[in-house]
């Protein structure tokens, strides 16, 4: 089996209602963007992933990645992440493409990929993971109706410029949904964007009295609360906390979150596999935790199909009790525009997801959506790039790399 044909397509999702995401604080997403990869193999069989993007940044990925790809064995993982690495050289962060390759090779045996990775079909718990930053009496209101809609657990964000701010609101929101709710909060303090508005960075000391602030209010863990390279300062605040410190959501790959175990900065580790590593690196992060009782709870504020890598990723680590990170701002970033080219993706009445049985990633393109949001800007074949290397290099050279590849 080798990789025959590759298309990359810009996905332009508009939504209904303007997102004011906290992460780039005072910045108005009127669009879920990403860039979509289709891998289809010399047998027919094909593999789906995504990357968030902000725009059309990824333009000229194909011409690079062809080279690399095309004639590639999409089952020899080892040999993929190490070519995505390769292709990474002039700061492409490519390791989102690596799922695709684990999408066919679910395909390939009819099964879904958790089972490849050695978990089992089983239902799992989803928490509301809001995005954006509300005033405490509407956060309120919203999280009670969610409630009623069956979620136990939310994640809210602390991302206002004055401490006191932070803390009013988890005091105000813990005191008007009283104690059954269970509640994370999120400060999205690992990768600061300042294009618009310039919320400061906390330090040592902030993170340290908000972690306090948190206990006083029933708060059960904080997530990225100093920068993502902070490894010092999360580590010191982990050993003083008295809530879990969680984090590490788009460091890049194992070889950043291994310095995360060995210097002890979380309690729970968050990567999300389109960002850190592609599957085969989060693996390692899911046995890091079962060697060192951590807990996984991979970041998925993505698109739908991050999302499902996400969820084979739950799927496969047996024994995994934290609920399922489930992106949903009402009214504007809710599934239908979250999911854009695939079946949104809604649990049931008790924030349960029942196990997709379906063989790869487990969701299914939607063709006509495809083509409604999408536009393709580098589709390329292995017979295509003979040709190019031709009319580039000479037939003489051309041969002569041919050859050498494949000794």
């Amino acid at each position: 089996m080798k990789i025959a044909e590759i298309e990359l397509f810009h996905l332009n999702i508009p939504l209904k209602e303007t997102f004011w995401p906290t992460w780039i604080p005072g910045y108005p997403q009127t669009h879920n963007r990403f860039t979509l990869i289709r891998i289809r193999t010399d047998d027919g069989i094909e593999g789906y992933s995504a990357g968030t993007a902000m725009g059309i940044e990824r333009q000229g990925l194909g011409d690079l990645l062809g080279g690399y790809l095309l004639g590639s064995d999409p089952s020899d993982i080892d040999r993929i992440q190490s070519l995505l690495k390769q292709a990474g050289i002039l700061g492409w962060l490519n390791f989102w493409i690596e799922p695709a390759c684990w999408d066919i090779i679910g395909k390939a045996k009819g099964k879904p990929v958790y089972e490849l990775l050695g978990g089992a079909a089983r239902p799992i718990e989803v928490y509301n993971s809001f995005g954006e930053l509300h005033e405490p009496g509407p956060r309120i209101q919203e999280l009670l109706a969610l409630k009623e809609k069956g979620f136990k657990t939310f994640k809210l964000r602390a991302k206002a410029k004055e401490f006191k701010d932070d803390v009013r609101l988890i005091e105000e929101v813990r005191k008007g949904v009283g104690p059954d709710p269970i509640i994370g909060m999120d400060a999205n303090q690992g990768w600061l964007v300042s294009i618009v508005d310039r919320i400061p960075a906390w330090d040592l000391k902030r993170a340290t009295d908000f972690a306090r602030a948190c206990a006083d209010n029933k708060i059960e863990w904080l997530e990225e609360p100093l920068d993502w390279h902070d490894y010092d300062g999360l580590a010191a605040l982990k050993k003083v906390s008295p809530v879990k410190i969680a984090g590490g959501e788009l460091n890049h790959g194992w070889d950043e979150i291994k310095i995360m175990f060995e210097k002890d900065c979380f309690h729970i580790y968050q990567p999300d596999a389109t960002f850190a590593g592609g599957i085969q690196q989060v693996m390692k992060v899911i046995d890091a935790c079962h060697k060192h009782n951590r807990i996984f709870s991979p970041h998925t504020w993505t698109s739908g199909i991050g999302f499902y890598i996400g969820w084979n990723l739950v799927l496969a680590d047996k024994g995994n009790t934290h609920p399922l990170e489930y992106p949903n701002e009402p009214p504007s970033w809710i599934p239908e525009y979250r999911e854009g080219i695939i079946e949104p993706i809604i649990p049931d009445k008790n924030a349960m997801l029942q196990p997709f049985t379906r063989p790869g990633l487990g969701f299914e393109i939607d063709k006509k959506l495809l083509k409604k949001y999408g536009t393709r800007f580098y589709h390329q074949t292995e017979k295509g790039l003979a040709f190019k290397v031709i009319r580039e290099k000479g037939l003489k050279t051309a041969l002569d790399l041919k050859k050498r590849k494949e000794g």
